[in-house]
């Protein structure tokens, strides 16, 4: 990519990174009755605990940005940050 920042979310021992792919099954979690259990097992965690601590652990405004936009909101924030 050109530059852009790589999301990770960290869940006990498993280290989640955010892309479309893992935002289509987020947003499919929220806008349909999907258990814990069954957003553990699209994600690849062990069981609902994990799948909990991933939801409390990801941004709110991740977790809302579709992931049709999430490769331009990735550049947009490189962009933005000042260089060091």
């Amino acid at each position: 990519m050109s530059g852009a920042a790589e999301y990770v979310v960290k869940v006990r021992d498993k280290e989640i990174v955010i892309d479309e792919k893992v935002l289509a099954v987020l947003r499919e979690y929220l806008k349909t009755p999907m258990g814990l259990e069954e957003l553990a097992e699209k994600l690849g965690l062990e069981g609902w605990e994990e799948a909990y601590e991933f939801i409390k652990a990801i941004p709110a405004w991740i977790l809302w940005t579709p992931p049709s936009m999430w490769k331009y909101r990735k550049e947009w924030i490189a962009r933005s940050k000042p260089t060091q």
